[in-house]
């Protein structure tokens, strides 16, 4: 199916508008050339609400619409979980991980781990992490934003990923981090508006036109099964959202990890003015969240009634999108390509942020900083032609690419995890003793996985995690230092939160005990 001509007028208009404002937000008073701090930092200026929007615009892409629509096309409203979850874990990092690490000011991830551990835990999970962003993360969004304008305006997946790559470079490879997070807010608008639209004509087309709330009853009583948060062990998908462990186990693992150790998540708090501003942006982030469901599983289950013979899981938003009235279609199908391309412009300035500053400025210290923005750039350009290159290899052949994504990190967050919660909060680890837990998660779990396949991953997340603690407690305890040099001197650290975060902290935590509560 093609788009009609209003379509593609109404989605040329966003493409040229936000390519426009990105420049325009990204301009340098006279005399003033970009440094490092402006181009991965956006000069450490950003406010609350650039902050919050650019979080979810980060996070909220291809995967996440596509993929989630997929699973809660399989599976149903459980895989919420990861959304709802998000919420509280997002509270959990602004209150006791942000004050941390803006008290380092870091540029990145690894370079916290240098502070508090030493070089060679930086240059490992540097290498890491450029590996998975370019591999995993790229991959991803490219070949499932590919195929979301596959199946809606016909563009081959090939010329699907280049137009995918040459919008987000057109509009972020100049500003950096400052052009990214400004329009973010745009992007996020538009994610919402448009997903949320979608989702209430799909629940009334389902109820032959009687409304979205006839909608929504309709759709719980002929799937009930649909609607289950916490799924049974008979439940088929039980291996996927292994019952209340979800509430209780690895999942808070994944989580933590993601939005509290992760560069091009956690790279807009960064940038922020203050502690306390970047603590309103997590917070707005957090009821963001709250409201993703509707947005990216909703449709999924939705799609089970609308279109029930899909071929692919993955396949339900798009296909869902095809049914929108003509000129909606096309705002629609721009908010889907802001979700994608607002999430590739963070992934890549990331990638130059760790590639340039972890990596490339160790080798050459004395460059200027106009020379480092040149080699940041550079090195998000390669990193959209690698994975580009990629992603029909290591993606094509799969049904629910989300639950690829979270089964492949899987095997390295136990670690990662481990490796930051002792580096903060536990002042005897040692810098091997981080590195066994991130070497060693890959091996437990490849163990676990292969001498226990019925472990539920979110389980064996979990329980990878414990082991990966307990070793790292061994080995820094048999190097008898006692507490680390590099320490973090919690004492040092204002953890004390204002009182609207702390109101926001709880209506965050009510709204999700109704939720859980209304669909146990």
């Amino acid at each position: 199916m093609k788009l009609a001509t209003l379509d593609i007028t109404l989605f040329s208009v966003y493409v040229i508008a936000l390519i426009g404002i990105a420049w325009w937000v990204s301009r340098e008073k006279a005399g003033h050339e970009k440094d490092t701090n402006d181009y991965f930092l956006a000069g450490s200026s950003l406010p609350w609400w650039a902050i919050g929007a650019s979080l979810i615009a980060a996070n909220i892409s291809a995967e996440q619409i596509i993929g989630m629509s997929g699973s809660g096309y399989q599976i149903g409203l459980a895989i919420a979980s990861y959304e709802w979850m998000a919420a509280i874990t997002l509270i959990i990092v602004g209150k006791y991980f942000l004050p941390i690490f803006l008290k380092h000011k870091i540029y990145t991830m690894p370079q916290f781990l240098e502070q508090r551990y030493d070089h060679r835990v930086r240059k490992v999970m540097a290498v890491f992490w450029l590996g998975v962003y370019i591999f995993v993360n790229l991959t991803a969004v490219l070949w499932l934003g590919a195929l979301a304008i596959n199946t809606i305006a016909g563009v081959d997946m090939v010329y699907g990923m280049i137009f995918l790559g040459v919008f987000s470079l057109a509009y972020s490879l100049y500003g950096g981090l400052k052009a990214v997070a400004l329009t973010d807010i745009i992007q996020v608008v538009l994610l919402i508006f448009g997903g949320l639209f979608l989702s209430w004509t799909a629940l009334n087309l389902i109820s032959d036109g009687q409304g979205p709330i006839q909608g929504f009853i309709d759709i719980t009583n002929q799937l009930p099964e649909k609607f289950d948060m916490i799924l049974a062990k008979d439940n088929p998908h039980y291996v996927d959202l292994p019952g209340i462990s979800v509430l209780i186990g690895g999942m808070w693992i994944m989580n933590l990890s993601y939005w509290g150790f992760n560069q091009y998540i956690i790279q807009r708090t960064l940038a922020a003015k203050s502690v306390q501003e970047a603590q309103k942006g997590i917070a707005f982030a957090a009821f963001l969240k709250l409201l993703m469901p509707l947005i990216v599983v909703l449709p999924g289950i939705a799609a089970v009634l609308l279109v029930p013979d899909l071929a692919k899981p993955d396949q339900a938003y798009p296909s869902l999108m095809t049914m929108m009235p003509v000129g909606l279609k096309g705002v629609i199908f721009a908010a889907l390509v802001a979700a994608i391309v607002s999430s590739l412009a963070s992934m890549t300035n990331s990638v130059s942020t760790i590639f340039t500053m972890d990596l490339y400025k160790d080798k050459r210290p004395d460059e200027s900083q106009h020379h480092y923005v040149k080699v940041g750039r550079i090195a998000s350009f390669t990193a959209l032609i690698i994975a580009m290159v990629a992603a029909k290899p290591l993606l094509g052949q799969f049904d629910q690419a989300f639950q690829y994504i979270q089964e492949f990190t899987g095997f390295f967050t136990p670690g990662i995890c481990a490796l930051f919660v002792l580096g903060m909060f536990w002042k005897k680890t040692t810098a091997n003793g981080g590195l066994v837990a991130a070497v060693g998660s890959f091996v437990f779990s490849l163990v676990l996985r292969q001498f226990w396949p019925e472990l539920p991953f979110i389980d064996r997340v979990g329980l990878v995690f414990l082991l990966c603690v307990v070793l790292a407690i061994v080995t820094s305890l048999a190097e008898k230092n006692g507490i680390n040099e590099n320490a973090v001197d919690l004492n040092d650290i204002e953890f004390k939160t204002t009182s609207g975060f702390n109101v926001a902290s709880i209506a965050v935590v009510c709204l999700l005990i109704a939720f859980y509560t209304v669909w146990w």
